[in-house]
């Protein structure tokens, strides 16, 4: 039967206690871990937020607490009066509160729980699936609690930080105008204007620009935003952005503050010193060395261009993809010269799954015996120059991609980071930040036959690069910058174009009509017509920083109520259904899939 609490006033948190505390009479509340009747003695471990204690229950059965002690169960809610002792047994190092125990003298049984459906322990082995559909227990583990406890400091110190640096806290609109440029929008039907919906944001880009239009030159907000794309370990359709802009800068203001204030959170939170300044590679100089704009440079193993070394060689593969204007690249997997063939065979098989149509290989052996996959089409002075150009020695493997540069790229930088995993070179005690700059400002679509904006269509393009906006876009730079952190892009951002004929040109590039322009963007670039300051900024995806600091592998783990891959909650079962009743007042009629005609 369950006790209220009758007046107990909590005195402290169970790991809160230690050896200073001996002696004294202390409150504490929580859940029973664990129940350990040992025949006139029990020990009961206590779990809250802040870690374990051990109680110690010790009496006569006239006083009825043993009597009691004995019913506790896993996941029963506890207050429990004692004094804090020196542990009587042998000490625990592996607790924080391992040099003492609490001997009890009062216990009151909050609430009484059912058999939970798996065991609430550290690095839990039970089907995510099940976790998440009890996530309220799941949140129990206290390796979650630590997750949302960090990225709870996160947010107070980034608060804190960024109010230091003059910064001004100020939400933006969640419900906004849908502008289908990008990622697809949540729609939110509107009751009062029938037929209209509202969008909910994907980030609050055009918002935080009209606000150093309205002159509150810094900007910040731990912004929820919203995308309906399909989903990755690292993606949900909600997610949370530290989200800034800044007036009256550049883009060396925007990375200096940041960088500082990445020193402060490792420092303050993690106790780890990040060298100031970080380094910087442009987007052209990350392709060509790790093939992709959000290098892992915790390790070497960087992409070589062999184009020149292999252009005469009778290799159609190679010479095919050279004279279709692409290159020959390759990658040298030190020491992994003695991969058995069944390896290599997956390794070929990864690559195709990366867009290649198969991959070349050359192993060379401990006794420097080499195997190519291509050895019959190359002169013998050709293998040995290319062996040289990919700086091969005994006991290494060479992997090379011939076809247009974006797959080579994209194939080779992705078989760079799987050979990582394999070869064990990721170390998460280790971050490595960068600066990727100068990113094409536009990208070609297949899919629309046109070029799109890489970023957003507010970037300024680099003034050098204006010209080619009428003769070549694929040569225009832009004047963003990401901010990368041991291979994950944690923030993007980019000096904003404040000039009205950069802005309509840059529309005009886009396909835009003035029409379509103003139909989509009207009020911004109304407000722009009222003195708009030079301006800039910045966005980092929480969650994503916050998966790095905690060294997990998943957003889900330091997010407390995730969707899963279709962006469902198996806890809540959201999306659900709604009554016809809420249908017709929004003057919405749900229709059936037809059937695809045979």
């Amino acid at each position: 039967m369950a006790e209220s609490m009758m007046g107990l006033k909590r005195t402290h948190r169970c790991a809160e206690l230690g050896s200073a505390n001996i002696g004294e009479t202390v409150t504490v509340m929580g859940w029973v871990q664990k129940n350990r009747n040992k025949g006139g003695i029990i020990f009961v471990d206590l779990r809250d937020r802040s870690g374990i204690l051990q109680l110690i229950f010790e009496g006569t059965e006239e006083s009825g607490l043993m009597e009691k002690a004995a019913k506790l169960r896993s996941e029963f809610v506890i207050a429990a009066v004692g004094t804090v002792e020196k542990r009587s047994g042998a000490v625990n190092p592996n607790l924080a509160t391992g040099e003492i125990e609490v001997r009890v003298k009062e216990l009151r049984i909050l609430s009484e729980a059912e058999t939970p459906p798996f065991p609430i322990e550290e690095n839990s082995k039970t089907k995510e699936e099940l976790r998440l559909k009890y996530r309220y227990l799941d949140l129990r583990r206290p390796d979650l609690q630590r997750n949302l406890i960090l990225r709870s400091h996160v947010a107070t110190l980034t608060r804190q930080f960024l109010a230091e640096e003059g910064f001004l806290e100020i939400e933006t609109p969640t419900l906004i105008k849908s502008t289908p440029e990008g990622a697809r929008d949540y729609l939110v039907p509107s009751r009062v204007h029938p037929g209209s919906f509202y969008a909910l944001p994907q980030s609050p880009q055009i918002f935080k620009q009209l606000l150093m239009c309205s002159g509150y030159d810094r900007y910040f907000q731990l912004a929820r935003c919203y995308r309906d794309e399909d989903l990755r370990a690292d993606r949900q359709p909600e997610f949370t952005q530290i989200d800034m802009e800044l007036s009256f800068v550049d883009a060396e203001d925007v990375m200096d503050v940041n960088e500082r204030l990445m020193a402060r959170l490792f420092k303050d939170i993690l106790n780890v010193e990040i060298p100031l300044p970080m380094p910087r590679m442009t987007w052209q100089e990350a392709m060509d060395r790790y093939g992709s704009d959000k290098p892992d440079i915790r390790f070497g193993m960087e992409l070589v261009d062999v184009t020149e070394v292999v252009k005469d060689c009778e290799f159609v593969v190679f010479r095919n993809a050279i004279q279709e204007g692409g290159s020959v690249r390759g990658i040298n997997a030190k020491g992994q010269g003695a991969m058995p063939r069944k390896k290599i065979d997956k390794l070929v098989e990864f690559a195709k799954g990366n867009g290649a149509k198969g991959l070349a290989y050359i192993a060379i052996a401990e006794d420097g015996t080499v195997k190519s996959s291509f050895a019959k089409f190359m002169k013998e002075e050709e293998n040995a120059a290319l062996i040289q150009a990919m700086g091969g020695e005994k006991g290494d493997l060479l992997l090379f991609a011939a076809d247009k540069n974006k797959i080579v790229w994209g194939v080779l930088g992705a078989l760079r980071l799987e050979l990582a995993k394999q070869m064990d070179l990721l170390d998460k005690n280790e971050y490595k930040f960068l600066w990727i700059t100068e990113f094409p400002l536009f990208e070609w679509s297949e899919e629309e036959n046109r070029y799109m904006a890489m970023h957003h269509p507010f970037t300024m393009p680099m003034e050098e690069d204006i010209p080619y906006l009428d003769t070549d876009l694929g040569r225009v730079r832009a004047k963003a910058y990401d901010i990368v952190l041991n291979g994950n892009e944690i923030g993007g951002g980019s000096v904003r174009i404040f000039q009205d004929d950069v802005q309509e040109k840059m529309f005009e590039c886009l396909g835009f009509t003035k029409e379509e322009a103003h139909e989509r963007f009207g009020f911004l670039l109304e407000a722009f017509k009222y003195g708009v300051p030079p301006h800039a900024g910045l966005a980092y995806g929480l969650d994503r920083l916050v998966m790095l600091m905690a060294k997990e592998d998943s957003i889900r783990d330091v997010i407390a109520f995730p969707k899963v891959k279709d962006a469902s909650c198996l806890m809540s079962e959201a999306p659900g259904l709604v009554e016809e009743k809420q249908l017709e007042e929004l003057g919405i009629s749900i229709r059936e899939a037809e059937e695809k005609a045979e």
